[in-house]
């Protein structure tokens, strides 16, 4: 069985630099075998909050809403692309994934980040572990911390030079660990309901 896995990014910059990073993360997902579909928080473009897709009466939720959440419930894993701002979250990012709660849970989750200086995005990692934990997913001990994200990939998008190299040698770990969750959580849901 293909594991379904969605790839949320979240940056709204007319400039963005990590898109490459979770085009490329689809790519490679796939060719380990996996159904990877990008959910580009921009391209979806959810309003800013109000009402979480669960307050809606049923069937009036707005059809991109409902779409998304449909998505949701029937993947395998999240993979979480994040930039960081100001040592924190991005806000496009953290307002999609806002719009939903109980269709995350009992799947498990990783996160990739970046960004332009050398720590990569690492602070903006931290803060959503805690985030996506809270929302009822397992996040896994594997991430990929990608620095200077305009020098990674070619025009092409594939990885060049020095971090372009470790992204590709990051990467198969990572995805073991994430696969090795995704198998462990499928494998527990199809043997018992979730307690809640």
């Amino acid at each position: 069985m293909s594991d379904r896995v969605l790839i949320f990014y979240g940056s709204y910059r007319s400039d963005r630099q990590g898109i490459r990073l979770a085009q490329w993360l689809v790519r490679a997902f796939a060719e380990r075998g996996a159904s990877a579909e990008l959910i580009d928080a921009k391209a979806v473009d959810l309003p800013m909050l109000d009402r979480m897709y669960k307050e809606y009466p049923r069937g009036e939720a707005p059809p991109a809403l409902e779409a998304l959440a449909e998505k949701i419930r029937t993947a395998d894993a999240f993979v979480f692309v994040t930039g960081e701002y100001n040592w924190g979250v991005q806000p496009g990012l953290k307002n999609l994934t806002d719009h939903f709660l109980e269709e995350w849970y009992w799947r498990p989750a990783a996160i990739v980040s970046y960004s332009a200086g050398r720590l990569a995005g690492a602070r903006a990692g931290l803060a959503w572990h805690g985030i996506l934990s809270e929302m009822g997913m397992v996040v896994v001990s594997s991430t990929i911390a990608v620095g200077s994200i305009g020098h990674v990939f070619d025009a092409a998008g594939e990885p060049a030079g020095d971090g372009g190299g470790a992204l590709t040698r990051a990467f198969p770990r990572f995805a073991d660990d994430l696969g090795w969750w995704t198998q462990a959580a499928r494998a527990q849901r199809e043997r018992l309901d979730p307690p809640y």
